[in-house]
């Protein structure tokens, strides 16, 4: 009877197991949880599939590993469509995948929520640690798609506002691939040398245009984010629309809604800047003004404090006066008090002492002589310099220095200066103090008439006489 059953090799079993495997499940969708996910280095990725009771393995080929627009993990929840095979080798069956998709948006913002609860435990986040952007840089990196509509944006919108030198780093912005770019630019830039054939950037930003959560998922690999948090070069992020939001964000010195908007936190307005400096200037012109009135004016006011200079050097020349007296008198005193002394050692001595002691004291007072004469012309000499500095200063200040400018000084019949009109009154007279003259007057009222000049010279033809004023207090003086 075992003659009758037909023999099959082993290939051919796992053969015809495979063709009614595939032919059965020729295409099929499958909710799952990712579980041992490897990345071979031909690029192809390894996982398995399971739920609370069983589990398929499953193989993603590197074709389609790299339309993912997320990294797979474990643990998280996956839609994976593809075709149910067998692996012969190894006896077991497994699902060749094709497409593989977050089981939904919950999903991914729940991978989300936990690694930005990770990464913000490891201090990425932290304010503390944000750098201030330059107020004008002047060269920008940046990080984008060069084919993209982004970087026109901001190019066209550094043009409008501040021109700048830009630097583009392109990458590709979605899908396998793109967060390891993405990473590497914001770690090239960081690498360039000061001074280097390619300047260094002092600002960096990284730009993107709208899309889904799977679309903008390269800016939340933790890669990116802590290439970005890292980052010595200020950065800004400018990922999406404004209600995009992702961790690049977060660990980003500045987050702009848009990148036409990092372009213009990046740059100020050129016509704003040089009206602020023209209003700063006039600000400044007017503030040294003030400050220059406000000085004069205390100078001034110190200046009525002061004491005149007549009392400053009064005492002074008073007390030169009074010393220049007492001096000849007192030399005189004091070679009297000598001669006495010397009169009263002759006549107690005898002539050969007395011929000694004369000489002594003949040489005593030479030496008193010739002290007391370089020691007196000095003290002379200075007090004529200081009443000669005291004289220089009086003579500066001396009235007669106002007549030179064509003022009068009248002095009334007193001889005192005369100050106001009404300490005049008709038929007084008075003497007028010119530059180079007096002259005598005598007050008529609202007429005037010259007296004899005290020094000789021709008289003037009388002038006739001006009409009274609305204050008859007050005369007039030819």
């Amino acid at each position: 009877m075992g003659g009758n059953v037909h023999e099959y090799t082993v290939s051919e079993i796992s053969g015809a197991l495979k063709r009614t495997v595939e032919d059965q499940f020729g295409y099929v969708r499958v909710r799952a949880e990712l579980s041992g996910v490897k990345r071979a280095a031909s690029g192809h990725v390894y996982f398995s599939l399971k739920d609370d009771k069983s589990v398929i393995d499953g193989i993603m080929w590197r074709g389609s590993a790299a339309k993912l627009s997320f990294v797979p993990e474990d643990g998280l929840e996956v839609l994976c469509s593809g075709k149910l095979t067998t692996y012969p080798a190894r006896s077991k069956y497994q699902m060749v995948v094709d497409r593989m998709e977050p089981a939904g948006a919950g999903a991914l913002m729940a991978l989300l929520e936990e690694r930005k609860k990770a990464l913000a435990a490891e201090g990425l986040f932290d304010p503390a640690s944000k750098k201030p952007i330059p107020y004008l840089p002047q060269v920008i990196g940046v990080v984008t798609s060069p084919t993209g509509a982004v970087i026109r944006d901001i190019l066209h919108r550094l043009q409008d506002r501040f021109p700048r030198r830009v630097l583009v780093w392109p990458v590709i912005v979605q899908g396998q691939g793109a967060a390891e770019q993405i990473s590497a630019a914001i770690e090239g830039f960081n690498a360039l040398a000061e001074g280097g054939d390619t300047p260094r950037p002092d600002l960096i930003i990284v730009a993107r245009g709208g899309g889904s959560v799977e679309d903008l998922w390269s800016f939340n690999e933790e890669n990116v984010v802590r290439a970005a948090a890292a980052s010595a070069i200020p950065l800004i992020s400018a990922v999406g629309h404004e209600t995009d939001t992702t961790l690049i964000d977060y660990a980003s010195d500045l987050r702009a809604p848009t990148p036409t908007g990092a372009a213009e936190m990046a740059v100020p307005v050129h016509a704003d800047l040089v009206y602020s400096i023209a209003d700063l200037g006039r600000r400044l012109e007017g503030l040294k003004v003030a400050v220059i009135r406000d000085r004069h004016d205390r100078l001034t006011g110190l200046a009525r404090g002061l004491p005149s200079p007549k009392d400053l050097l009064g005492l002074a020349v008073q007390r030169f006066d009074e010393l220049s007296e007492r001096l000849p008198r007192g030399l005189q005193h004091a070679a009297q008090q000598k001669a006495v002394g010397l009169s009263r050692l002759i006549g107690g001595l005898r002539a050969s002492t007395l011929m000694q002691a004369l000489t002594f004291q003949r040489k005593r007072l030479q030496t008193a002589q010739d002290r007391l004469v370089p020691s007196y012309q000095r003290r002379v000499a200075d007090m004529a310099s200081r009443l000669e500095n005291a004289g220089r200063m009086l003579e500066s200040l001396s009235f007669e220095r106002v007549l030179d400018r064509g003022f009068v000084l009248v002095e009334g019949p007193d001889g005192k200066p005369v100050s106001q009109a009404g300490d005049l009154s008709e038929g007084d007279t008075v003497r007028a103090r010119f530059k180079d003259g007096t002259v005598g007057m005598q007050v008529l009222g609202d007429k005037a008439s010259s007296g004899s000049r005290a020094t000789e010279r021709p008289k003037l033809p009388k002038k006739k006489a001006k009409p009274k004023t609305s204050d008859d207090r007050q005369g007039s003086l030819l």
